[in-house]
């Protein structure tokens, strides 16, 4: 301990040495060593390592400092010799000749005992060292921190490649650390004499020669009163080293403290440990880490949150928590040391460029990856691939465009029998996680929700002008909500007929009792289609209960699980935040004064709900229970949940239920609850979102005045086009629809999912026959819109990709402070596959899902 009481720590790095010209792996670290500082600069067990050791810290700053003060004095030296030097877990360019075992007896007798085990160690680590007061503390200190090496595992994960081969993980280093017979978890002791006994009883069976070749991913130092934490990869950045070393030293800090307070030993099976490392090893930073409470499997950022949230105490006192705090959320950022050598790999698909990117890493240089200047042809996925229009990841000529380089890498290595594998895992996934569409009571068959394999790709440019055009059409139909239940200025004055208002099909008596001043629309899903490279529109908007954003959330993890390889360009934007973001606007509604004005709650219909996983997924992130109006009570207070265990009044309701249905539904009470609710609204009792009657502006007729909105009520220019609408009540516009039927598409104004619509270009004589009549017999009810070519996205189907038409639902968050409007649009949005043959995406008929990466 430092005189302040601050544990002291230090730090061992292995770096691999590298020829740079060849860049492989080079046996010649016995030219650099009569160069190297003998008391800082160390020898390694093959010829081709080199082993740093920083002096006692006591401060994260000054362990940087000596980190790149070591990396830097090693490049000096090698550079002359035509060498370089790698920190990472593995170097992607070996040879495993026996021939490069460095000289020494201790060495010689590993080699003869371990023969091809030995031969095979040209990997990696970084060891931090944390002290304590003595042996039984340190016993102790290891079997209370074993839970959590999973997670720095998965922050250091630096070495998916393999004697020249993706090995498909991201720490493949722990896959070969962990043939040692000592390695994994630490032994179930609790005293430094039950330790020493079982060291004394290894070296007598002849395991181990002496104490040090106990490899345990974390043990008391065989030479130094310290724990040792020795599960890490070598990392290429500083930065993640300094990173864990802080989390470490506060792991320890908070074990030490439990074992003062005499807080029992964890639990945690040796098996489940052991299992936790696989899954890190296996996805870094990439796929779902093991939480070890449940057990279950929760993705990085929410982990890695927990762990520095619960660790702020210890952080705090040490002087680290804010450098952590940042560090950490870095790392999340830039993702981990595999996924950036896949990146590098995607570029040409030469393991050249990631030693070379590995070489200036390590020194702290940052080569530019670019999209791939070469792309691969996926031959065998890609057989018949033909694109009938604007397909956005394969060219005309059949091949792949560069922004789809680096995930088409990953894609060919995998081939047609590995994505259907994945698929199978995929399956296996959803029926785990219980990830379904449909209704869940029994009445009905409800299915896997239908996700596809291969993300989409959302340029950082393309999201930026949707970002503006989005949050610009939800404030225009925000203000046409308030209008049209209040002065009908918009009316007045000419902008929107009377009878399109009127007649709306989505107005109803509800919209008129909702206070002025409130957010009626608090989430908006807008559905846009793409026809070109450089342009979207908006297809539809989507103001009562959209769906997907849960979907969006939960397509992210899936692919991640079951695909973690699958390595998106850098700066994917990260989802966890959106259900805290969602919760944020809801509240935005409440009275911060009032009873019960942080508590919310998601008001469903229940498991007859066919988006009921999406209901329970969100309310379970937001922290809010799921309610049914058999759950509520309404006073003259205000709404209550209605429990076993009493009553709380709730401030908000989130609504993903039918507002009819909600109207003719019954209260705890089993008196209605409709109308009461409404009351409860109109008094300002409960915040309803969304508000009821929002479906005056979502109908097909209505979207059409959309832009005329916008410039009325923003005096700005749409930003956003909206596909050409023709409304059949216009007798004008009638004339013109019924002389192009077989050019248009047709819609049913109240239509929804999908049902009803006519595409003219690809309907039969009889059905364009059909909608004629219902046209000329209530013109009211229709609209027509000009034929729009989808883009269409590669689609995994049976052992192949085909193109498959694609939209892109987005979703805007609403709220509203001190009287003025946020709008957030959300990077949760979901990319929605239409059926073979079909330009109809929505799920109720048939279509499915893909991840969707939008791009810083």
């Amino acid at each position: 301990m430092s005189g302040g009481g601050k544990p002291l720590l230090g730090v061992e790095e292995e770096f691999h040495v590298v020829d740079l010209e060849t860049r492989r792996a080079a046996p010649r670290v016995d030219a650099l060593l009569p160069r190297l500082d003998g008391a800082e600069f160390a020898r390694e067990l093959q010829r081709s390592l080199v082993e740093t050791n920083t002096p006692v810290c006591e401060t994260l700053d000054d362990l940087g400092g000596h980190l790149r003060r070591l990396r830097r004095k090693l490049e000096s030296v090698a550079e002359p010799h035509g060498l370089g030097i790698v920190a990472a877990g593995t170097v992607p360019l070996v040879d495993l000749t026996g021939d490069d075992i460095s000289a020494g007896a201790r060495y010689e007798k590993m080699q003869h005992e371990y023969q091809m085990l030995v031969r095979e160690q040209h990997i990696c680590g970084a060891q931090v060292h944390v002290d304590v007061p003595d042996r039984d503390t340190a016993v102790q200190v290891v079997r209370r921190v074993a839970p959590y090496l999973h997670i720095l595992l998965a922050l250091s994960a630096s070495s998916p490649y393999w004697r020249g081969n993706d090995t498909g993980y991201a720490s493949y280093r722990s896959m070969v650390w962990s043939r040692w017979p000592t390695s994994g978890p630490p032994a179930m002791v609790e005293t430094a004499a039950e330790y020493d006994a079982m060291v004394r009883e290894l070296i007598a069976s002849g395991t181990i020669s002496d104490p040090g070749m106990l490899y345990f991913d974390i043990r008391p130092s065989a030479h130094v009163p310290t724990v040792e934490l020795r599960v890490c990869d070598a990392c290429p950045e500083v930065d993640d080293v300094v990173l864990i070393a802080g989390l470490f030293r506060a792991l320890v800090c908070r074990a030490r403290q439990d074992l003062d307070a005499g807080v029992p030993l964890p639990t945690s099976r040796q098996e489940l440990l052991r299992s936790a490392g696989w899954r890190a090893a296996r996805s870094g930073l990439e796929g779902d880490l093991v939480d070890l409470v449940g057990p279950s499997l929760v993705s990085p950022p929410l982990l890695i949150g927990q762990l520095v949230g619960m660790l702020r105490p210890q952080l705090e006192e040490l002087g680290d928590w804010e450098q952590v705090l940042a560090l950490s959320q870095a790392t999340l950022e830039r993702g981990s040391g595999a996924a950036r050598q896949r990146r590098m790999f995607g570029r040409r698909g030469e393991l050249t460029d990631v030693v070379d990117a590995l070489v200036a890493n390590t020194q702290g240089r940052q080569l530019s990856i670019e999209p791939p200047v070469e792309v691969p042809l996926a031959r065998e996925l890609l057989a018949d691939y033909r694109p009938g229009a604007f397909d956005e990841a394969v060219s005309n000529g059949g091949t792949v465009l560069p922004q789809y380089g680096w995930m088409f890498r990953a894609l060919e290595r995998l081939g047609p029998r590995g994505m259907v594998a994945a698929e199978s895992a995929l399956a296996t996934e959803q029926r785990a996680r219980g990830v379904t569409f449909g209704p869940e009571d029994g009445t009905a068959e409800s299915r896997l929700f239908p996700l596809d394999l291969v993300p989409r790709i959302v340029s950082a440019e393309d999201w930026h002008a949707l970002e503006a055009g989005l949050a610009q059409r939800v404030r225009a139909l925000e203000l046409f909500v308030r209008d049209v239940y209040g002065a009908r200025r918009i009316v007045h004055d000419g902008v929107v007929p009377a009878a399109v208002v009127d007649g709306a099909p989505g107005r109803n008596r509800g919209g008129e009792i909702v206070p002025g001043d409130v957010v009626r629309i608090a989430v908006a899903g807008i559905d846009l289609v793409r026809d070109a490279p450089d342009h979207w529109l908006v297809l539809e908007d989507n103001l009562r209960v959209p769906s997907g954003i849960g979907y969006s959330i939960m397509s992210r993890r899936l692919v991640r699980s079951v695909m973690s390889d699958l390595e998106p360009p850098t700066g994917v934007v990260g989802l966890e935040d959106v259900p805290g973001r969602l919760r944020a606007a809801l509240l935005s509604a409440t009275d911060s004064g009032s009873p019960g004005a942080d508590e919310v709650a998601l008001l469903s219909s229940g498991p007859s709900d066919s988006a009921f996983f999406e209901h329970r997924l969100l309310a379970e992130r937001m922290g809010v229970p799921v309610v049914t109006p058999r759950d509520l009570q309404v006073t003259d207070d205000g709404v209550y949940l209605v429990t076993t265990g009493g009553k709380r009044r709730l401030s908000a309701l989130y609504r993903r239920m039918d507002e009819k249905d909600l109207m003719s539904s019954r209260g705890a009470d089993m008196r209605p609850i409709g109308r009461a609710l409404a009351s409860a609204v109109s008094r300002g009792r409960v915040a309803l979102l969304n508000a009821l009657g929002n479906g005056v502006a979502d109908d097909k007729l209505v979207y059409a005045y959309v832009p005329d909105m916008i410039t009325y009520y923003l005096d700005e220019a749409p930003l956003l086009d909206s596909v050409p609408t023709y409304p059949c009540v216009d007798d004008e516009r009638r004339a013109e629809v019924l002389d192009r039927l077989h050019e248009l598409v047709l819609k049913p104004v109240d239509g929804y999912g999908g049902s009803g619509i006519v595409i003219g270009p690809h309907a039969e004589r009889s059905e364009l026959t059909e909608v004629e009549k219902l046209i000329r017999a209530e013109p009211a009810a229709w609209v027509a819109q000009d034929m729009v070519s989808l883009s269409t996205h590669p689609t995994f189907s049976g052992n192949r990709l085909e193109p498959r038409a694609v939209d892109l639902r987005a979703f805007v968050f609403q709220s509203q402070y001190g009287g003025r409007a946020h709008l957030d649009v959300v990077p949760a949005a979901l990319s929605r596959v239409a059926p073979p043959g079909s330009l109809i995406v929505n799920s109720s008929r048939g279509g499915g899902a893909k991840d969707t990466w939008i791009l810083r």
